[in-house]
This record gives structure tokens, sequence and C-alpha cells, in this order.
């Protein structure tokens, strides 16, 4: 049996978690920063009271942390994997970081022999609940390959993308993506509200033409609804989009929509809103419209 260090269970970590230990892996979780959850230690996970002796005896160390430090800090800070790192075990960093640092971290972790795969996700909380995440993956093929179950376990649509890196490069033009989307379906309804129509009418006419989406179909209900608990916070979306405007920077590509989205999502958090869910977008341009499609 595989055994997995799973290290970081927090809202999009634990759900995985719990999906590879139902497909009959062996987890062992770090208690470093905090407890490890009720429900994987009642399955039969073992916990340790750090990253490294979690990784010590494992195949496979999985990596689900909000960002480049926090992965950094995992991989080689003072209570860091690398030291129990050797031929034969994977390094997988699900987490979404900077392209540039992940290759970086990809030649470190290569130096101890072990192999190393960026396979971050998409999909928020109910997609890692059912099992039915994006998978985005760079590094070799057959390390990929000898990954598939384990992706297999948390994900349905799985791509080996391209080298180490590659990974990162498309979740983070996956995010550009997703943001231009909730702005787009946040303008349409704010104006089709203040145009004096029923914006839970007007959604349900489009999720039948060609405006159709899966924001329009989630995230337009939730707007619709006013049901902003985070299944993907926005200061989590600043930060990928962070990502997507330095690397524009220093590629010498233009993004004036994602500046835009940037900017959006900085008026939510300055209204007290980082911890929202990206839907909440909405708000920074009912804000601006001096307009509420949900009269509240």
């Amino acid at each position: 049996m595989t055994t997995i260090a799973f290290i970081g269970t927090g809202i999009m970590g634990k759900p995985m978690a719990e999906n590879l230990q139902k497909a009959g892996y062996q987890l062992h979780l770090s208690e470093s920063r905090s407890a490890a959850p009720a429900s994987l230690v009642d399955g039969g996970a073992k916990t340790f009271p750090s990253n490294q002796e979690a990784a010590k005896n494992a195949d496979v160390i999985i990596i689900m942390v909000p960002d480049t430090p926090q992965v950094e800090d995992v991989l080689f800070g003072e209570d860091g994997i690398e030291s129990a790192l050797n031929s034969g075990k994977t390094v997988i960093d699900m987490s979404s970081i900077s392209p540039i640092e992940t290759k970086q971290f990809a030649e470190r972790v290569n130096e101890s022999g072990a192999a190393y795969l960026d396979a971050p996700v998409s999909g928020g909380e109910v997609g890692a609940i059912n099992a039915t995440l994006t998978i985005m993956v760079g590094g070799e093929e057959g390390v990929f390959e000898k990954a598939l179950p384990l992706f297999g376990a948390m994900g349905k649509n799985i791509n080996l993308v391209g080298d180490n890196g590659a990974g990162q490069v498309c979740k983070v033009a996956n995010q550009i993506i997703v943001a231009l989307n909730i702005e787009a379906v946040s303008e349409a309804l704010v104006f089709a509200s203040k145009a004096g129509a029923d914006p839970a009418r007007i959604r349900n006419a489009l999720m039948g033409g060609f405006a159709n989406s899966k924001i329009l179909e989630v995230h337009g209900e939730r707007m619709v609804k006013g049901t902003f608990d985070p299944g993907f916070r926005i200061r989590l979306h600043q930060k990928d989009l962070n990502l997507a405007l330095s690397g524009a920077e220093a590629l010498g590509v233009a993004l004036p929509n994602t500046k835009s989205a940037q900017e959006l999502f900085g008026l939510c958090a300055e209204q007290g809103g980082e911890d929202w869910d990206h839907s909440a977008l909405i708000k920074a341009i009912e804000s601006l419209s001096q307009h509420n499609i949900r009269n509240e």
C-alpha cells in the first residue's frame, strides 16, 4: 500500500485527503501547525509531531497549503521535509504558487533523488469533496503515470501539461479565466437588475444559451441568493491574480481585464471581504453602481 504524507488539511486539503483515505491509501498527517482533523484520524490516519516525521516513512508527500512561502517552508524550512527525501519518493505540490519558484523547488527536490510534480487544482471545495477536481500537472511523464491513481482518487479531469512549472502556469491561466467570468456575470446581473429585470430569471434564461458557464450556474446562484460563505476565498484569488500580473509584467504581456478584476477584489477586501467567496466580487460592482440586486 502506498503511504502518503498529506500536509495541509484545510478547506481543500481535508476533503482531498479524505478521498485518498476512502481509496485505501494510508495517510500520515503532520500536527506541526494544528491538530489533524478528527475525521481523518478516525479513518485510520497516523499523526506525527512534525512535517519531517510525517514524511520520513511515506512514499509520497502531498502539499496543499495557501502560498509560495508556505510551500517553501514545508519543503526546506526548519521543520522541512527535505532531510526525509530520497530516491523513490515523490513530492506532489497541489498548492497554487509561483511557477518560477516551483521550478527552483523542483530542482532542489530532484537533487535529493526524489521526484517532483506540481499539480495545482481547480474546482473549489465542492470539487474537492466530490473528487471531481481538475488537476493540472507539471513534471516528468513517468512520474505522472505512477501518480495517476492518486490523482484519480481526487479528481476527474487530469492532465500532464508540461515540465515542472507548467502545472502552475496552467493554474494561473485558469484563475485569470475564472476571475474574468465572475466579473462578467456580476456586471450582467447588476445591469439586468438595475434595468428593472429579475436577476434570478435572467440567470435562468442565460443558462439555456451561449452565455452559459459553470460560473453563471454556480456563482450566479450565489450572487442572486447572497450566499458568500467561502468555497474559494477572495484573498486567495487575489494571490493568484498577483502571480498572473507579476508574471505578465516579467513577460511583457498586457492583462488589462485581469488588472480590473484584481481591483474589484480589492474593493471587496476594503469592505472586510477578504474571506468572502470570490463570487462576492459582485458586491464591488453593486457598490460602484449604487445598486444591490438582492434588495438588501
